[in-house]
């Protein structure tokens, strides 16, 4: 038995402190064989709860994220015909950003700092505040990799940098700055600091691409000013991040070429410094990202492999490789057999192979997302019900009266019908979100919080549904009627719901998130 002091309830703002004593077991059975009651206290009522296999669940790390064009402001929807878009299988238009979770902008240190101490976030009317505002509006997180390589592009690091004796080398007559620069690593520490400021918030930001280095801030076809700071690089930008982000997860590309100063990313070869590189930044609380899912030539058995040695340690989060409409997938990717002209044929390469590796978000990236909706909605739908995590009781077993003061029992089921998982478990997260129960009055206000603290959301694995059985103590719950709420809980915002269960939306499901189930009467 665990003692467990963890006081938790919010109700209209007013808190209401409560006591939990609780003893939680966990199996791997279906509890087939059980009707009625049978195993539970006598006093209970068990209530069944059937799944909601198709609604978007908009919770964080999980689901679609739709990617933003650099540069623009709320005017983007529209012109990308996003608010628009037809559906040939649904019959209908539809908002692309009904779909997604949260949206994924690659932007450059010198749009958001464009001179020293300068912050475009500051400015409401410059076009970045006015595309994440949009974002905002929508219900949908946002995501940033900030790009300080210009090669292929224009220049990204601000010229103040190289006013102050940042050392750089010339591309297509674009500075791009040394990443083992003294004067550089100092003024990017600065601003990843004021970035930190700004975008250390969990509750508008999904996850930031905690690198940026590189091609195309992909982290491959690096330029040292000396090749033998490869590592003193990784450590102190994973460091710098990790330090300043201490809320919203980072991440990491995992592919063979990181870090890496050979200039053709098709390398065959994988470098033995890749694993040992990649390792700094998981050591630095990292989560996985790789771009370039659907590309065999690229995404080959080094990166499945890192791929399964840390599924349901590591969420990942999927970005396409082929860019259909000026790529010759169909030349270059014999592996897969695409066919010229059929971008579909991509869309499901990419599919499978997050299907391989258990992703938790798939990409709309621009210029590929009409195929997605006009081509292959079917494995948008796929995704939606069988990818990432998708959470919900299957069973809760409650009393239905009681005397205040009293213990009582609560056996509950949980399963995850996605084949991803909920990272609890990751540094940023640190187990924040966990199985609470609650009482609500007649007005659906909660009047007391039970939070079941040795519930662990990222243990619940597709096909393995966990029970857990709780004792609750009633101290404090005055005489009356109330019913049964459970939900899933942030325990850093006093109880709040964190995450939204995939049960149907109906009488039972309230707007604040809690799923009624059961009267109870304290006598």
């Amino acid at each position: 038995m665990k003692i467990n002091w963890k006081y938790a309830a919010m109700s209209l703002g007013t808190l209401f402190f409560t006591s939990m004593v609780s003893v939680a077991c966990s199996d791997s059975g279906d509890d087939a064989g059980n009707t009625g009651n049978e195993g539970f206290p006598a006093e209970n009522v068990t209530v069944r709860i059937n799944p909601n296999k198709t609604r978007v669940l908009r919770n964080p790390l999980n689901g679609w994220v739709l990617y933003l064009a650099r540069e623009k402001n709320e005017t983007f929807w529209e012109e990308r015909g996003y608010d628009h878009m037809y559906v040939p299988d649904l019959a209908k238009y539809v908002k692309v950003s009904d779909y997604a979770s949260s949206c994924y902008l690659r932007t450059n240190w010198k749009t958001l700092e464009p001179q020293k101490g300068k912050y475009a976030w500051d400015d409401p009317s410059s076009d970045i505040s006015r595309i994440i505002k949009s974002v905002h509006d929508r219900g949908l997180r946002i995501a940033l990799r900030v790009l300080v390589d210009g090669r292929d592009q224009k220049q990204n690091t601000p010229e103040f940098v190289f006013d102050e004796g940042c050392k750089w080398y010339n591309t297509a007559n674009n500075k791009c700055p040394y990443p083992d620069d003294q004067v550089f690593q100092k003024h990017y520490g600065e601003f990843i600091e004021a970035f930190a400021r700004q975008y250390n918030d969990p509750d508008k930001v999904d996850f930031i691409d905690g690198y940026g280095l590189g091609k195309w801030g992909e982290s491959h076809a690096m330029i040292y000013a000396n090749d033998g700071n490869k590592f003193q690089v990784m450590e102190w930008i994973t460091a710098l991040y990790a330090r300043h982000f201490t809320k919203v997860p980072l991440v990491i590309n995992y592919h063979r070429m990181l870090g890496d100063t050979y200039q053709d990313s098709w390398q065959e070869t994988v470098p033995p410094d890749a694993e040992p590189l990649l390792n700094i930044a998981l050591n630095n609380g990292y989560i996985l990202r790789h771009d370039a899912f659907g590309m065999s030539g690229y995404y080959k058995d080094w990166e499945k492999n890192i791929a399964l040695k840390y599924r349901y340690k590591l969420p990942i989060i999927m970005e396409g490789g082929w860019v259909t409409d000026t790529h010759r997938y169909w030349y270059f990717d014999d592996a897969y057999r695409y066919r010229e002209g059929h971008p579909e044929d991509v869309r499901k390469g990419e599919f499978e192979d997050s299907m391989l590796a258990c992703v938790n978000t798939m990409d709309f990236r621009l210029g590929e997302t009409e195929s997605w909706f006009e081509k292959t909605f079917s494995y948008v739908q796929r995704f939606i019900a069988e990818g990432g995590y998708r959470l919900y009781p299957d069973m809760v077993s409650l009393p239905v009266s009681a005397n205040g003061g009293q213990d009582v029992t609560v056996v509950h089921r949980w399963r995850n019908m996605g084949w991803g998982y909920c990272p609890t478990n990751i540094r940023t997260w640190n187990q924040k979100y966990k199985v609470a129960f609650a009482l609500l009055n007649d007005n659906n206000e909660v009047k007391k919080i039970f939070v079941d603290e040795q519930t662990d959301l990222s243990t619940w694995l597709k096909e393995a549904p966990t029970t857990y059985t709780t004792k609750l103590n009633l101290k404090g719950v005055s005489v009356g009627a109330y019913s049964w709420a459970v939900g899933l809980v942030d325990v850093t915002k006093d109880n709040e719901i964190g995450l939204e269960m995939a049960v149907n939306k109906d009488a039972n499901l309230l707007d604040s998130g809690w799923l009624k189930l059961q009267t109870l009467t304290v006598k």
